[in-house]
């Protein structure tokens, strides 16, 4: 097998024209590259170098071998180059999953903030609705997933999860209903009214559920919408309220009113959840930075 440190000698050797020349540019004797030069021959089984005079001058096999010593060369200047901006932040990669109403109100601003910190990370972003993106996160495939998450079960083997915000939950009425004049609403006020359900079975629609639970009644789900721009449509239409997270609101329509909720206040927490074994590299902490940067302006 070729030895490339040996290969780099020869085109030392053949670049300078002699081996006194290459010896004196490498700091070695001319004994120790003349020594070099015939265990290459020997590998390459094949003559490398001719001498003429003073000099050497390359067989074709030799100056076969330069060229692809200078060609190693280069990649391994590429790879050093690679690695440095990798270690200095200015250049990564990072697999982002992200549900539908983090995206603009807490994912968007992050990745701006963080592209113009780190304008040579390059980030994958996909959705992660209806799925549970965490086995993705332990299987390597996602570097960060946010994901809503119940304080008292926030624990998942191999996950390391970064509480971001609690998302408050508010009442999405139609205009003119009954409870229009109250600025802000007793839970249990809700407790015959028709609901339109804007999340689909898990962990965001669980704190209603929870929350009403606590209020002493079952909600009366009347449409499933799975969409709070489109459940917002269903409640400006009076076919019901809803009770739709803050960062879901969004652009709220025309035809609805938002109103405050207590006694209880359903809240979701919002968690960033990376690998624990997950190099701590530059591109991953700083979109956590900017993350939770983000989630502090959003309090």
């Amino acid at each position: 097998m070729l030895d490339v440190r040996r290969m780099q000698v020869l085109r030392a050797v053949v670049t300078s024209g002699s081996v006194s020349a290459a010896a004196r540019n490498l700091g070695y004797t001319p004994s120790a590259i003349s020594q070099q030069m015939a265990v290459l021959e020997r590998e390459a089984g094949i003559a490398l170098l001719e001498r003429t005079g003073r000099g050497v001058r390359p067989t074709d096999a030799g100056r076969l071998l330069t060229d692809y010593a200078a060609a190693i060369g280069r990649q391994v200047a590429e790879a050093e180059t690679a690695l440095a901006g990798l270690r200095e932040g200015r250049t990564g990669r990072v697999a982002v999953r992200y549900f539908a109403t983090a995206g603009a109100p807490l994912l968007a601003p992050a990745l701006a903030e963080l592209r113009r910190e780190q304008p040579g990370v390059q980030v994958e972003l996909k959705l992660s609705d209806p799925h549970d993106p965490l086995p993705e996160v332990q299987g390597g495939t996602a570097d960060l997933a946010l994901v809503v998450r119940a304080r008292e079960r926030v624990a998942v083997e191999g996950i390391r999860l970064v509480h971001l915000l609690d998302d408050s939950y508010d009442a999405v009425l139609p205009k003119g209903h009954r409870l229009a004049g109250k600025r802000v609403l007793e839970l249990a006020d809700l407790a015959d009214e028709p609901w339109i359900a804007s999340d689909r079975p898990g962990p965001c629609l669980e704190p209603v559920l929870e929350a009403c639970g606590a209020a002493g009644f079952t909600p009366d789900f009347v449409v499933d919408s799975e969409d709070h721009a489109t459940a917002q449509g269903f409640i400006a239409a009076g076919l019901g309220i809803g009770v739709i997270p803050r960062l879901g609101i969004g652009s709220r329509h025309p035809g609805v009113l938002v109103r405050k909720i207590r006694n209880p206040e359903p809240v979701r927490s919002i968690w960033a959840a990376v690998r624990e074994s997950a190099p701590a590299t530059s591109a991953l902490s700083g979109l956590l930075a900017s993350l939770r940067a983000c989630a502090v302006q959003r309090k």
